[in-house]
């Protein structure tokens, strides 16, 4: 019996993270991860994979498996049932969890089921086992399934982290376990295969965190992920150290620090935190405010802080604050930006560039060999990742003597045959679906570059009044701008002549309007083109009279 293994996202991006197994007809999700937009991507809040394919064979799907409770591996859970799709999911009590929040906040339900590591659990004709690693996130894992092909195992996020915050490295012995039983397939994480060596531990941060909450004489800020609970305990532990007061500020940190102390996988001293209205009544010098933004996210707390805006904390000389987690790639300006922003209300920032604040939960070079070694899978496809990632990643797996190599896309299938391996190109839907705003839909890539567009050149509005027997002009060309420069006068007065003799130039009367539009735009933008190089949009209003 033949097993497929299809990727709806996370080969050629970070983020979107989902990969489905179908055997005998049915299917199994592991991970349906969201990413956050590029730096392009105007006016989009977030990016999801196609589930048009999902969605069709609703039916088929028999569960979901999460690797860990990042975004970029449940954020898009909730998205997925509210069309409709409602299978059992498992994980990681915390990434169930996450997840679990995340869907009730939809207001919809779903089938939970954390579920303990190193145990094979049975669902239909699946069969899997969730195998510790360490990320950059509690209970992190990953997964090895049984198919008739033989063994699949899925790394998740990982690395070799020799001395984990929780104590619970990567569990090498049983992915040793696994390859000696015989791995046909490997599906491993590619997010830091361009980089030599070995990664950091998490502990090693312990110091130099601690350092500049010490050092720090007014207020400390600190800003991580909210999922990043390793991170979040190392902040307090020191902010506890240094006697001062804790406040969570941001939607995702209140609600995912509660989480993480109900499973007791972060120890914060309740005598040590109060609520941000009451921290503010406090000394500022005796205070810590851990928050979210650490991305630049425009609407999080740190980015409202930075611009002056946030109805509590109100940024001043004096305060420090700790950005501790570097930007995802699409990220850099957003984060910049906030940087920028708080140096210029004299505030000390901290972050990946300046100080040793962040390491990353991704495994480097040698980590992904010796892991690949451990396992000796028959075939290999690196996931999670852009495309230079997967290739480099794919050339350590032949330095590493895999026999059989395959460097997929999003939409691409894997197809496990007696014995064999084949790849069939944009099997299942995988397009990039925008969350704009409230909306959810397939945004055409063509409205994404008209606002880019608009952005870049703006917009000119061009209105004109005619006869409609005659065609004569009775009033205008008037030309109005948005966007387009600071002061057109001299380019529109051109914009005009051009204009009308566009539309004196039309011999028959009434005409077609729409080609009377296209003369207008064409005429527009010869003259914007040619003066300014810039082609801006151009709406033409032609009134009859």
């Amino acid at each position: 019996m033949s097993v497929t293994v299809s990727f709806l996202g996370g080969l050629g991006e970070i983020g979107r993270n989902c990969a489905v197994i179908e055997i005998g007809g049915r299917l199994a999700m592991i991970d349906c991860g969201l990413m956050f937009p590029e730096e392009d991507m105007l006016g989009v809040d977030l990016v999801l994979p196609d589930f048009s394919w999902i969605i069709d064979r609703a039916d088929d799907l028999d569960c979901i498996i999460l690797t860990h409770g990042h975004e970029d591996h449940v954020g898009a859970l909730a998205y997925l049932f509210s069309e409709g799709v409602n299978v059992p999911v498992y994980g990681t009590p915390l990434a169930v969890a996450f997840a679990a929040s995340r869907v009730t906040e939809f207001g919809l339900k779903s089938d939970f089921n954390p579920t303990e590591t190193g145990e094979w659990v049975k669902h239909g004709v699946f069969e899997f086992m969730l195998i510790p690693v360490s990320h950059s996130i509690p209970q992190g894992a990953g997964v090895a399934m049984r198919t008739p092909e033989g063994l699949i195992v899925h790394s998740g996020d990982f690395k070799l982290d020799p001395t984990p915050i929780d104590s619970l490295p990567t569990d090498l012995p049983e992915f040793a376990a696994r390859g000696r039983e015989g791995v046909r397939l490997l599906l491993s994480d590619s997010t830091n295969a361009e980089v030599p060596g070995f990664v950091a531990s998490e502990s090693s941060l312990a110091r130099p965190l601690y350092e500049i909450v010490i050092e720090t004489e007014g207020r400390l800020i600190a800003a991580c992920f909210a999922s990043h609970i390793h991170r979040v305990q190392q902040i307090v532990d020191a902010a506890v150290d240094a006697g001062r007061t804790i406040a969570f500020l941001g939607r995702s940190m209140e609600r995912n620090v509660p989480i993480a102390q109900e499973l007791g996988l972060i120890d914060v001293p309740a005598d040590s935190v109060v609520s941000i209205r009451d921290v503010l009544d406090l000394p500022p010098e005796d205070t810590a405010v851990i928050c979210t933004g650490a991305q630049g996210e425009p609407l999080a707390a740190l980015s409202r802080m930075a611009g002056g805006d946030h109805r509590w904390v109100k940024v001043e000389e004096g305060d420090t604050v700790l950005i501790s987690a570097r930007p995802i790639p699409g990220n850099e300006s957003k984060v910049n930006r906030v940087i920028n922003s708080l140096t210029k209300r004299g505030v000390r920032v901290y972050h990946g560039d300046n100080a040793n604040v962040h390491v990353s939960g991704h495994g480097a070079q040698e980590e992904l060999k010796t892991f690949i070694n451990v396992i000796r899978p028959q075939a290999f496809v690196p996931v999670h990742g852009e495309h230079r990632h997967l290739k480099a990643h794919a050339l350590l797996a032949e330095q590493m003597g895999v026999p059989e190599i395959v460097l997929c896309e999003d939409g691409d299938a894997v197809v496990l045959n007696d014995g064999g391996i084949a790849v069939k190109r944009k099997a299942v839907s995988s397009g990039y679906v925008f969350v704009d705003g409230l909306e959810v839909g397939e945004t055409e890539r063509g409205v994404i570059r008209d606002r880019r567009h608009l952005s870049e050149d703006g917009v000119i509005v061009v209105t004109i009044v005619v006869d409609r027997r005659t065609g004569e002009i009775v009033d205008g060309p008037d030309l109005e701008s948005h966007g387009f420069m600071e002061d057109p006068t001299e380019v529109f007065a051109k914009a005009r002549d051009a204009v009308a003799g566009a539309v004196g130039g039309i011999q028959d009367w009434p005409t077609d309007f729409d080609a009377l539009r296209r003369s207008i735009r064409s005429a527009v933008n010869k003259v914007t083109k040619k003066t300014n190089r810039r082609r801006a949009v151009v709406i033409p209003i032609i009134l009859e009279v």
